[in-house]
């Protein structure tokens, strides 16, 4: 399990640490690529910009995307994952605190593989990174990442 990347897109500095610090607490200690904004999360993907270098035919197990995000929003994220070959089969889970139905209905439109609402409480976040972890993880077999 953990020589599976997760690609974190997440511009909160207190909720990366808060995930991050979820992954660590339920041993979950793949590596974790960070992307701030939607441009950067799409730099590391296709391999450009400050990720020019970058083996893209290394891809992440899965990608945790928030929707807020500056520069590029998640949605226009997944439309661009989803709309090249790729990256049309990554798994992406959407982890926002939106509770706006229509970003949910915008969200499985856009082909996202799951939508989770991120819990305030610490403990039920956690709990939740934990089945993310072990579903995306350990149980899902993913043809992008065979």
């Amino acid at each position: 399990m953990t020589d599976k990347i997760i690609l974190l897109v997440e511009d909160d500095p207190d909720d990366v640490e808060l995930t991050l610090r979820a992954l660590r607490k339920n041993n979950i200690t793949n590596k974790v690529e960070l992307a701030r904004d939607g441009a950067e999360a799409l730099d590391y993907l296709f391999g450009a910009g400050a990720y020019s270098g970058r083996d893209t035919s290394l891809m992440p197990a899965v990608i945790l995307l928030d929707l807020k995000l500056p520069k590029i929003d998640g949605f226009e994220v997944l439309r661009k994952l989803r709309a090249d070959d790729r990256t049309k089969l990554l798994p992406v889970v959407i982890l926002t605190s939106s509770k706006e139905e229509q970003d949910i209905v915008n969200g499985y439109s856009h082909g996202c593989n799951s939508y989770v609402r991120k819990p305030v409480d610490f403990a039920q976040f956690s709990e939740a990174v934990r089945q993310l972890g072990l579903y995306w993880l350990l149980l899902n077999e993913s043809p992008a990442t065979r």
